[in-house]
């Protein structure tokens, strides 16, 4: 037993030392090496989503040689004016322009074209179309693409992995209702209140308590996945709060208690936090996916550094960042492993509420430890002793878990009392 708390503590003082030991980019840019067949050309490798920023970095006097990794919201043929002109503007700086594979492209550049553009690159030794050339980092590049191409329509791996937590929560909750020998007849219900809960309260929370702006600035993407604040453009959700689908689940889940199954609050909260801990390790997977919810700034040498090259410009430089996403959906299944052991192997399922209390705390602590390893979202309206608005939140929930696990020994039931209804 004393072996397995070193470990713990070992990996918790790696966690904090490169935390306190996080690296700082000034010049907003990290190194790697090209390699040009056999000579090697150390690069500054710099990347950001904004075309403005772009545009100026063509202007600046950067000493040395120079990548820029482009990204979607650099190349894209609905700002073609804008785009064209940047990328015409470094070659006539003497910068050469790569396709994905480093291969050097020459061709102007047109609307049909100007996707395949993924490098731009200024070197003292050029690099000639006949060079074979690759980029070494100490770090990983997470750069894929968002979605699957289906024709004119891209199904986003960020919405594969909602999908993917309702479908398996569907199917986890259908296998929990035959264990405890309860109607199925109440299991659509569930489904249909819970997804209401998560992705209204989801979206509301997430503006509410990180850009509560956009009910100024453009008031119907709160609701709708789309945004028109630089014309119509369908975006889908990309902010969602946990906190808020929490607090909106909980008012649905009472709904569903009272008026519908007519069970106590805390079975239904039992059993919903083994599904919700498994589908929070997708929607983290969602954000892994979206470049979104990333981690500080990392030395190049950690095993844990990642480049975003496709991150939002909410935060910062395109440096090797902490993969806190991944973190986060760790957490999330060793705790849904820990619920669904409990669940099956203990008589805990008729203490109403245990493993709800449980859930909320080991859950929301995952929450508060991995945020001090994340960027912040937004505006951080909410601090306090030097904590986040996602810690701020996250410490009521703890201590609700705390006080649940205790007055749960009020709500005892028997298997047969479990099983009803019918």
């Amino acid at each position: 037993m004393s072996n397995i708390f070193f470990r713990m503590y070992l990996v918790i003082f790696a966690f904090i030392t490169q935390c306190v030991f996080a690296q700082n980019y000034p010049d907003g840019m990290s190194e790697g090496t090209l390699k040009i067949n056999s000579s090697s050309v150390p690069v500054k490798i710099y990347s950001t989503t904004e075309l403005a920023d772009l545009a100026s970095f063509s202007n600046n006097k950067v000493n040395g040689n120079v990548l820029i990794i482009l990204n979607e919201s650099n190349v894209r043929p609905e700002s073609f004016n804008s785009s064209s002109s940047i990328l015409d503007k470094f070659k006539s700086e003497k910068y050469q322009l790569l396709d994905k594979n480093f291969r050097l492209i020459e061709t102007p550049v047109t609307e049909d074209n100007i996707k395949a553009f993924k490098y731009v690159l200024k070197s003292s030794k050029p690099i000639a179309s006949s060079d074979q050339v690759s980029l070494e980092t100490p770090f990983k590049i997470w750069d894929p693409s968002k979605g699957i191409v289906l024709g004119p329509i891209t199904l986003h791996y960020y919405s594969l992995m909602f999908i993917f937590a309702f479908g398996f929560g569907y199917i986890l909750m259908n296998r929990i209702f035959k264990i405890d020998n309860v109607n199925q007849k109440y299991l659509e219900p569930l489904f249909t209140w819970t997804l209401i809960g998560t992705i209204l309260g989801a979206r509301l929370g997430h503006v509410i308590f990180y850009q509560p702006e956009l009910f100024r600035q453009d008031f119907w993407s709160v609701f709708l996945p789309i945004s028109t604040k630089n014309g119509f453009e369908f975006t889908g959700f990309s902010g969602l709060a946990s906190h808020g689908a929490t607090i909106a689940l909980i008012f649905t889940t009472l709904y569903y208690s009272f008026k519908i199954i007519k069970k106590n609050p805390f079975w239904v909260y039992d059993r919903l936090g083994i599904v919700v801990a498994l589908g929070g390790a997708f929607v983290r997977l969602g954000n892994f996916f979206n470049s979104e919810i990333i981690g500080k700034p990392v030395d190049p040498n950690s095993p844990f550094a990642l480049l975003f090259p496709q991150q939002s410009s909410e935060y910062g430089v395109t440096v090797p960042r902490y993969p806190s996403q991944l973190f986060e959906a760790f957490g999330y299944v060793c705790l849904f492993v820990l619920l669904w052991i409990l669940y099956r192997k203990t008589n805990k399922k008729y203490q109403q509420g245990w493993l709800f209390g449980l859930f909320f705390i080991i859950l929301w602590a995952i929450r508060f430890f991995v945020e001090f390893l994340k960027m912040p979202q937004g505006d951080e309206f909410i601090q306090f002793g030097g904590l986040n608005t996602g810690q701020v939140l996250s410490i009521p929930f703890m201590i609700a878990g705390v006080v649940i696990m205790i007055i749960s020994k009020k709500f005892k039931i028997t298997q047969a009392e479990n099983e009803k209804p019918e």
